[in-house]
């Protein structure tokens, strides 16, 4: 049996087929391939050797060999968000597991689906502290949405069935799978099954169509709606939906920052993203929206602020598949639980059948234009020094918006979601509710094994960069031509800016450069390429930029581009934690 179990566990299915006798780490490897996995990132140790082992016989499993386990369970997170397939990293015990929890917690936060494997000493040492012992399961519980302790060799096929199958299910998000050593090298005759039997526990709630109804009417009473919409469209695969159900219905649209790409940001009803550093104009008409229709989101405080005041005018309409989400942050006055694809896809079927028609919201939209008009996102030029902004406005320039951008965290992250325009989902890839630094380097390394064909770049912080510069050599070895940008200010810039705005600009440890104030940028990226075997160039001039831009672009190979920028550039606008868009800061003082 599987020990610890989160759910209630059903009978396993009686069909399948019984393979020949090989030990629990075959197993392993043989259940990923028969269930279609043909990437795994991992980090071998003592407690997982058996399984790394099995991994060099694998037939159609490529195994990645990050240099960090972070990087691997990023570079998996990479891979699931870049594709919507479940993203699998490996590591072994202790250390190595507890390497894992950052990107675990990352994955829970944002929805990826992700099933981690680690190894784990043997079952009689459990409990025992042996040499890299650790409660990997205990330490995990708050985020994953299952947890298993293999206990019974024999039960690999069916845990490994059913954690691909949680992980992608309803809400997307991580499990994790625990594997004692002596399992790992147990000898025996597995049965394979072909289903799990949780399939009809897992499939969609149902959805109460007869409140569809009930939103366009609502619509059709509205003065001033707005969509509001999240990383659900993504994660449902909605976006066309979305799509067709602004256009018939004539509403604005407004994501999140999970959300973006999910409606097209050159699209006349969008609004871009809204919340701390969303666009003026996102903010102000869901400030005066009188029906908001939440879409596949779930109201975090980087998007309402003080909640209570927001959206005080309006209706509120909530969508979403997870019923714990619903008047959680909250209350609204329509909840609807089920799956927002299906939902989309009904109300669409609803206009197309009956002689509905949206009402004249005309003058809404011109209210709205007037403030796309008057608070663009924008920053003052100048001729001295590269700005960071600008670089992202000259990448969005030459990819016309058809790369797949991912980021670390900070300030550049939201200068990426402020000047690159994405047209398309599953093209922004960032730690939005955990705000994990290091993430988007290894980040870009599994969405272009996923996507080989497309362009990736990783729009990074110094800070950020640092974190997990050590896979730049797995970026060589494995052969991955990912392009990386590094908006160098040698700060931690949004700290900075927040000791700017709230601490009287005292630095706390903010400052990365060189110790002392020399005058000299420290740590040097383009050497430190170097030694891993990474092309790189480090520019400081605005005229520099647009050639090495073009230069990184064109090379097959790994490649960085060192820019370096000033630190007292703010992100703008910004409405400060826990206040509202009245207290919005829109430009510097």
């Amino acid at each position: 049996m599987a020990i610890g179990s989160i759910s209630i566990q059903l009978p396993a299915s009686k069909e399948g087929t019984v393979g020949p006798e090989m030990s629990g780490a075959d197993c392993v490897v043989a259940s990923l391939e028969k269930e279609g996995v043909t990437t795994i990132f991992a980090y071998p140790g003592g407690a997982s050797m058996p399984m790394h082992q099995s991994l060099t016989r694998a037939k159609s499993l490529r195994t990645v060999l990050p240099r960090h386990e972070q990087g691997g369970v990023f570079m998996a997170e990479g891979y699931a968000r870049a594709t919507g397939k479940v993203g699998v990293c490996m590591s072994t015990s202790g250390p190595g597991a507890t390497n894992l929890v950052t990107g675990i917690a990352d994955a829970y936060m944002d929805s990826v689906p992700l099933v981690a494997i680690t190894g784990q000493v043997k079952k009689d040492m459990i409990g025992k502290g042996a040499f890299q012992e650790t409660d990997v399961f205990g330490i995990t519980l708050p985020i994953v949405k299952h947890s298993y302790l293999v206990i019974d060799p024999r039960e690999i096929p069916q845990i490994i069935k059913e954690a691909l199958l949680i992980a992608r299910s309803g809400r997307p998000g991580p499990v994790v799978i625990d594997i004692p050593k002596d399992v790992q090298q147990a000898v025996f005759k597995p049965f394979f099954p072909t289903s799990t039997g949780l399939e009809p526990k897992l499939a969609p709630p149902p959805l109460d169509r007869s409140l569809l109804k009930t939103i366009l009417d609502w619509i059709e009473k509205a003065k001033r709606p707005v969509l509001y919409v999240g990383g659900g469209i993504i994660s449902s695969g909605a976006h066309l939906e979305l799509l067709k159900f602004a256009e018939r219905t004539n509403i604005p649209v407004t994501t999140t920052l999970m959300g973006i790409g999910s409606f097209p940001e050159n699209h006349k009803l969008s609004l871009k993203w809204l919340g701390m550093h969303g666009s003026v104009y996102a903010n102000f008409a869901v400030d005066q929206c009188d029906l908001l229709l939440a879409f596949g989101v779930r109201f975090d405080d980087r998007v309402t602020g003080k909640v209570e005041a927001f959206a005080p005018k309006a209706l509120i309409v909530h969508i979403d598949i997870d019923n714990s989400e619903l008047n959680k942050n909250k209350r609204v006055d329509l909840a609807v639980l089920g799956d927002i694809k299906e939902a989309l896809s009904a109300l669409n079927q609803l206009i197309d059948e009956t002689t509905w028609h949206p009402p004249d919201f005309s003058t809404w939209h011109e209210e709205i234009q007037a403030w796309k008009m008057k608070f663009p996102f924008r920053y003052r030029k100048t001729e001295a020094h590269i700005l960071p902004q600008m670089v992202v406005e000259e990448i969005y320039k030459l990819t016309r918006g058809e790369a797949i951008i991912t980021t670390g965290v900070g300030q550049h992250q939201m200068w990426a979601g402020q000047f690159y325009n994405f047209h398309h989902p599953r093209t922004f890839l960032t730690s939005g509710g955990l705000g994990a630094m290091g993430f988007g380097y290894p980040a870009a390394l599994g969405a272009k094994i996923a996507i080989p064909d497309a362009t990736v770049i990783d729009i990074d912080g110094d800070g950020s960069f640092l974190m997990n510069i050590q896979e730049l050599a797995t970026a060589v070895t494995e052969e991955i031509p990912v392009k990386a940008i590094i908006l160098n200010n040698q700060h931690l810039g949004m700290v900075v800016q927040w000791e700017d705005r709230f601490y009287d600009s005292n630095r706390a440890h903010t400052f990365l450069g060189c110790p002392n104030n020399k005058k000299r940028i420290y740590p040097d990226f383009p050497q430190i390429c170097k030694g891993f075997g990474v092309r790189a160039e480090r520019v400081t001039k605005p005229e520099e930029l647009v050639p090495a831009l073009k230069r990184m672009l064109e090379a097959q190979e790994p490649y960085v581009l060192d820019v370096i920028v000033p630190y007292t550039e703010h992100v703008l606008p910004m409405i400060p934690a826990g206040m509202t868009v009245k207290d919005i800061i829109i430009e510097n003082d």
